[in-house]
């Protein structure tokens, strides 16, 4: 019986060749399209899985008077916590990432042979590191490779980039033109669904005698990303991990004075940092967000569905080509339930090879993908995992598209479909165009809902900051240049191209930092909230080209405004003061800085525009600062970096020449959700390529039914545009 099913199948898909291939394009379109968003869904749940212990590892957060969220703690917590909670059995602290120059092949300075890079992604964590996390070590000693103080571990790359090869342990790094650091390890390459990313790790102890936090244990500095590993034997359940969210708080109360603000600390899974994370301040980037991954993975099944109903509609509308069939099988004593399981067997095989045709089509998709998401997705084919859920995904498509032809074909009655018109037979049209409708329906919310997204990001890239951000250059302050402040702004002043310039302690891209405590007369004692703050020079406002709404900027023809602030609109309104008053309020900074409020400026983001604008204070900046920022001329971009070459390679020859520019920083921060924008386009427009694609088809056989009709209605004068739109009401309509 079996083997009669399967040729009744494969003949009739030979046999109807065009309505085979739209079926099974269609199925294959819908299980490619899935898959791929299946494959990124489940990359994005499987970052630091690769942990052995990623269950019993946690990241502490903390939340300052329930308003403040940051994913960093006191560097002193940790180990308290492992000195007097039982349950904590090892812990590592690792710190921001930091910029350093490292340089290989030759002495300094000689020039010969050498290989000399500014790298970005340098991290300082305990030697604890590696026993917590599983980065697989090629080679080195996982126990003792971050003993010693002078030593560094890097990538594989890494260790190509400066050595040409990894077999590298023992090699030597000169680390800031100064002290030389040992290799004492070589990592794999760190895997992408990891959520730190680093290419040197340096052991905390080479920090630890000028770092003050860690040196003399200070516990109101919130520095270090603080990771833990419970026992195996703590259940983690929600009354436990309030349990020990508390615990971990009123440790921290016992070590540091009470205060006017609250500190509440608490546990985040490893495994969640990645999606889970997108409200915290200070934390590292590349996060990802749960909203994009319910999302797409809804996506997913609505494009499976579309497919189906595809599927569904032509099988139905076809139904009268199988009505004998079925009626002769009946006589000769088959019974509905026989029938029902043919049909589904026929669509089961139409799944298969629609399964077989999606899964190359997701081979020949995927290195385009990956470059339109920046991930590594791939197949692997060895996976019996991987192998179970693609059958699976077969199984569901075929009961899906399957069921209803299924129940509605073994259902004819033998007396109808033998003696009556096969015109009869054809399935209830009103069920089909509620088909149709309900794909186009969907396929039309997808791409309204692209159309959304796409102005959303236009409205990203094009609203104004509060300042100019185009033609804003800058450069880091890095090397000997903060030695020679006064020589550098010298020279920028002297060169036209670059004398309008300032310098910031951040850039105003994401501020992620800042303080508790700030007072002024008639502030609510029982209320505080965090206020970020800022140190420029005196012609920050100028090179932004910002507006003041009130007093002053800081400037040299006032004198004593070194101990003064210029505060924005919203931190105007948060003091209860208006423009006509708040000049001249007295604001006592934490620590203690007294001065009083000169000026209000404008409104400006200093955070990504999804971020409300917070209340922010500027101050004037009485260190070098971290980056210098130049306004460049219009029409002379390439000369001003020139320029600003010729500058640093004077002021600090040792350190490579890097620059940047704000736009594109601020761009970067919109890249996930460009990605996601790009990603949901793509698969917006094949949920409604799969919809035309059946309703071509569908067409196509209801146009081939009404042949005749056609021929007369043309015999007795009908136009061809006559007959497109008797064709197309049933659609239309």
């Amino acid at each position: 019986m079996l083997k009669n099913y399967l040729k009744v199948a494969l003949r009739n898909l030979v046999r109807h060749k065009a309505y085979s291939a739209i079926n099974i394009l269609g199925l294959s379109v819908g299980m490619a399209s899935s898959i791929l968003i299946l494959l990124w869904v489940q990359y994005e749940l499987s970052y630091d899985r690769f942990n052995r212990k990623a269950d019993q590892m946690y990241r502490i957060r903390a939340t300052a008077n329930d308003q403040f969220a940051a994913a960093v703690t006191p560097a002193p917590l940790p180990e308290a916590m492992k000195e007097e909670m039982p349950q904590v059995v090892n812990y590592a602290r690792v710190s921001h990432p930091h910029n350093a120059l490292f340089e290989a092949g030759g002495a300094a300075g000689s020039g010969s042979g050498l290989r000399k890079f500014q790298e970005k992604r340098v991290f300082y964590a305990d030697s604890t590191f590696l026993e917590m996390f599983d980065y697989p070590l090629l080679s080195g000693d996982r126990k003792t490779a971050m003993d010693r103080p002078d030593a560094v571990l890097l990538t594989a790359d890494m260790a190509k980039k400066y050595f040409g090869s990894t077999d590298v342990v023992g090699k030597t790094l000169r680390k800031d033109n100064g002290d030389l650091v040992t290799v004492t390890g070589v990592l794999a390459n760190v895997p992408g669904n990891s959520s730190l990313q680093f290419d040197f790790i340096m052991p905390l102890a080479a920090i630890r005698a000028t770092e003050r936090s860690l040196r003399d244990k200070i516990w109101d500095d919130y520095e270090y990303y603080t990771y833990i590993q419970v026992d195996d034997r703590f259940v983690p359940t929600p009354a436990h991990l309030a349990k020990f969210e508390g615990d971990i708080t009123r440790l921290y109360q016992k070590h540091i004075p009470r205060k006017s603000f609250m500190v509440d600390f608490y546990l985040q899974p490893l495994p969640s940092i990645h999606l889970h994370s997108e409200n915290l301040q200070v934390d590292l980037p590349g996060h990802g967000n749960i909203q994009y991954v319910n999302i797409l993975f809804v996506v997913a099944i609505v494009i499976l569905l579309v497919a189906c109903i595809n599927f569904m509609n032509l099988a139905t509308a076809r139904s009268a080509r199988r009505a004998k069939e079925v009626g002769l099988r009946k006589v000769v004593g088959a019974v509905r339930g026989q029938l029902a399981v043919q049909f589904l067997g026929e669509t089961m095989l139409v799944a298969l090879i629609a399964l077989a045709l999606g899964v190359l089509l997701v081979w020949v998709a995927l290195p385009g993908f990956n470059l339109l998401a920046e991930k590594e997705l791939a197949l692997d084919w060895s996976n019996s995992r991987m192998w179970l859920g693609l059958i699976g995904i077969a199984v569901v498509t075929g009961l899906l598209a399957g069921s209803y032809p299924a129940l509605y074909l073994s259902g004819f009655q033998p007396v109808k479909v033998l003696k009556e018109s096969l015109k009869s037979v054809g399935g209830n049209l009103v069920f089909r165009n509620v088909l149709v409708v309900t794909q186009f329906v969907v396929s039309i919310v997808l791409l309204i809902g692209t159309v959304v997204i796409y102005r959303q990001l236009q409205f990203i890239q094009h609203r104004n900051p509060g300042y100019t951000k185009a033609n804003l250059m800058y450069m880091r302050m890095t090397g000997e240049l903060f030695g020679k402040t006064t020589a550098l702004r010298n020279q920028l002043k002297a060169n036209p191209l670059t004398r309008d310039f300032t310098q910031v302690s951040e850039l105003p891209i994401n501020l992620d930092a800042g303080s508790l405590g700030v007072k002024w007369p008639g502030k609510d004692l029982n209320s505080d909230v965090v206020i970020p703050s800022m140190g420029v020079t005196e012609s920050f406002i100028d090179v932004f080209k910002m507006k003041m709404l009130a007093g002053h900027f800081f400037s040299p023809a006032y004198g004593g405004d070194s101990g003064n602030y210029v505060v924005n609109e919203t931190m105007m309104r948060l003091m209860n003061r208006r423009l006509d008053n708040i000049v001249g309020t007295p604001l006592e900074w934490a620590g203690g800085q007294k001065g009083k409020v000169i000026g209000v400026v404008q409104d400006f983001n200093f955070k990504p525009i999804q971020t409300k604008i917070e209340p922010l204070a500027l101050m004037l900046l009485n260190w070098p600062g971290t980056a210098v920022v130049v306004r460049t001329p219009p029409g002379q971009t390439e000369a001003t970096i020139k320029a600003m070459e010729g500058i640093s390679r004077s002021l600090n020859p040792s350190f490579p020449f890097a620059y940047n520019f704000l736009d594109q920083d601020l761009a970067n921060l919109y890249k996930g959700e460009r990605q996601m924008g790009s990603i949901f386009n793509v698969f917006a427009l094949l949920a409604l390529l799969i919809s035309c694609l059946g309703l071509y088809g569908l067409s196509a056989y209801l146009a081939q039914q009404r042949t005749r009709e056609i021929g007369v209605r043309k015999v007795l004068g009908a136009s061809v545009f006559n007959i497109m739109y008797l064709l197309s009401t049933g659609f239309t309509g």
